[in-house]
């Protein structure tokens, strides 16, 4: 079995953001805020590295269709459309509790912490489905760029 190169890196790159969170969690509830802090920061810098090579692979190689079987395509979409909308809400929450915590808003930042971590961890459990299921389970359907489908190429 074959995987692309890109979509493994990336999927891991979000494994390994989610694992740092997990970790900078267990630091801060023993007040070790320092470790906290720097453990956050990898989480953000592999989150922003998945987001690099997705949005330039989406550019310029493009996404790849569902290549399953056509009677769980309806139920590989809703969970596709699922699994972005959790990303998208995961990273506007986690810019703002990296934000809040470099301002020193503690009382906010506490309370958005665990939400936005429990969002980033069900992001990355549904983005390795989302990868198997593209990948791994079924062979990947048709890829397009933007690029091409805009200039009709």
């Amino acid at each position: 079995m074959s995987v692309p190169i890109l979509p493994t890196i990336s999927t891991s790159c979000i494994v390994i953001s989610a694992i740092f969170v997990a970790i900078g969690w267990s630091f801060i509830k023993k007040k070790k805020t320092d470790q906290h802090m720097r453990m956050m920061v990898c989480a953000a810098i592999f989150a922003v590295t998945f987001f690099i090579i997705y949005a330039t692979r989406t550019i310029f190689i493009g996404n790849t269709s569902f290549g399953g079987p056509e009677n769980i395509k309806i139920f590989y979409t809703v969970f596709l459309i699922f699994h972005i909308t959790l990303a998208t809400v995961g990273a506007v929450l986690g810019i703002i509790s990296l934000w809040t915590g470099y301002k020193k808003k503690y009382q906010f930042h506490r309370k958005l912490g665990p939400v936005t971590s429990n969002i980033w961890f069900f992001t990355a459990i549904t983005g390795v489905i989302v990868y198997l299921l593209l990948y791994v389970f079924y062979h990947g359907g048709e890829t397009t760029s933007v690029i091409k489908a805009i200039l009709g190429t």
